[in-house]
């Protein structure tokens, strides 16, 4: 038996992964995500699919993640029918990102429309999102899913709560597809599994040319930079994924309040999804670390001093009328939409103003262009100088970093194709792989991409 490995989305980029697996006759698909980033990413959601819905057998999520979950409406919506199949927790936090996600197109198309600018019909509406949940299908990790002559095994990843790392064996083969791998120096959710030999692993490489900061630095760094942007008086805006990073952040936060390493200072989460995330993180106990566990029997290890979730938009404009200093963390963590904007408009030509990046911007996007220091941002058509104090603290990522990442994957023998990076971070550890020993290279995508003259391979 051979199997193949076709990839449309999230090879040679790092957003939309969407791949199809061939093995002992099924064709499997394994998550449906966002292309997101930059308009040429975004016009990609747009393009056919690339294989025969109807073919799939099954659909297999590492997670919840947009941009690996964030076209499953749309897939059921031009008619996929079969089994979801993912961890309980992943189910619970997609059906909030995805009712989320229907609910923000519909907004947008609304609201350009009334401007009376180009408007794109959303992809899926509530409705679509609430037929693809129905198709979900729990699968518990370590516990072998038989299906068919293929068993799948779920491992922990620990890149959010219900994040997999998922192996799938048949005839004596064995493929295994990473998923997201988290970052094992942060102490909130468990290490990832190590990988076992294989011969064919789909590896992410989101981090793959670089480590990460050691992470206590990253939280000394962030109590520096909170101490020392309270004393300007101005506002500290934390652009942030709903979920998982602002969780993260938060739980950090509380814990040098408690250490009275940072004044307190009011901390307001602009974001209702990370609100209604926030109570699937009280029911999701099992996803953590057992000291994490431990503390939920006493206190929400999650809620600062001084913490409140906005909800409403009035809410939300408040915020930029209010005096004195304060902890904005606001979604989205791209900065390619969200509340933030509305923050950044307002703000990035104080300079009393301190924006904290904790995520990665991949290139093309506003979030990028703020990093490499630029002047000047255009944002919602409007014009804006860039005063602010910019800061960058990169240990706060989910993601494995380059060292953790060939620590996973050593046991390996068979090939390891990389996806889920930018092609400097995937040669990178390509090459690294390769001088230890082992067969890397690059997965092809199976879908054109911009600025690669039109071209697309099978993904063989």
């Amino acid at each position: 038996m051979q199997m193949k490995i076709s990839s449309f989305g999230a090879a040679h980029t790092v957003t939309g992964s969407n791949h199809l697996l061939e093995m002992d006759g099924k064709q499997i698909l394994l998550d449906c995500g966002l292309f997101q980033g930059s308009k040429a990413l975004d016009d990609l959601n747009d393009l056919p699919w690339g294989y025969d819905i109807h073919g799939i057998e099954a659909l297999f999520l590492s997670h919840a993640h947009l941009d690996h979950s964030g076209r499953l409406p749309k897939l059921v919506k031009d008619g996929f029918n079969r089994q979801i199949i993912a961890t309980q927790a992943t189910r619970e936090i997609v059906e909030q990102l995805l009712n989320d996600s229907a609910k923000l197109q519909r907004e947008d198309y609304e609201r350009n429309q009334r401007k009376g600018r180009e408007a794109k019909p959303p992809m899926y509406d509530e409705n679509d999102v609430a037929a693809t949940l129905e198709l979900f299908v729990p699968i518990e990790y370590g516990k072998p899913l038989d299906w068919g002559n293929v068993s799948v095994t779920a491992q922990v990843a620990g890149h959010i709560p219900g994040s997999a790392i998922l192996m799938f064996e048949c005839a004596g083969e064995r493929f295994v597809f990473s998923g997201d791998l988290g970052n094992a120096r942060k102490d909130i959710l468990p290490d990832p599994v190590p990988c076992t030999d294989a011969d064919v692993v789909l590896m992410e490489s989101t981090y793959g040319d670089r480590d990460h900061r050691p992470f206590e630095e990253s939280l000394k760094e962030l109590a520096k930079l909170l101490t020392e942007a309270s004393e300007k008086g101005g506002k500290i805006l934390i652009p942030s994924f709903a979920l998982e990073r602002t969780q993260d952040l938060l739980y950090h936060i509380a814990r040098l309040e408690e250490q009275k390493l940072i004044p307190i200072l009011p901390v307001f989460v602009d974001s209702p999804l990370a609100g209604r995330i926030e109570k699937t993180y009280s029911t999701a106990k099992q996803e953590f670390v057992p000291e994490i566990q431990k503390m939920f029997e006493t206190k929400d290890p999650f809620e600062t001093a001084k913490l409140k979730y906005t909800k409403t938009t009035d809410e939300s404009k408040a915020l930029n009328t209010m005096n004195g200093s304060a902890i904005i963390i606001a979604g989205s963590g791209m900065m390619s939409g969200g509340r933030i904007l509305h923050h950044l408009i307002n703000h990035l030509g104080d300079p009393k103003t301190s924006l904290v990046i904790v995520g990665f911007q991949p290139e093309g996007g506003l979030g990028r262009r703020l990093v490499d220091g630029a002047e000047r941002v255009r944002i919602n058509g409007i014009d804006v100088a860039v005063n602010a104090s910019v800061h960058t603290i990169n240990g706060f990522s989910a993601h494995a970093d380059r060292t953790e990442l060939l620590e996973w994957s050593k046991d390996v023998k068979g090939e390891i194709r990389l996806v889920h990076g930018e092609m400097k971070s995937m040669e990178s550890l390509s090459a690294a792989l390769n001088a230890r020993g082992q067969k890397a290279s690059i997965q092809a995508p199976s879908i054109a991409m911009p600025g690669e003259g039109g071209h697309a391979s099978d993904g063989e």
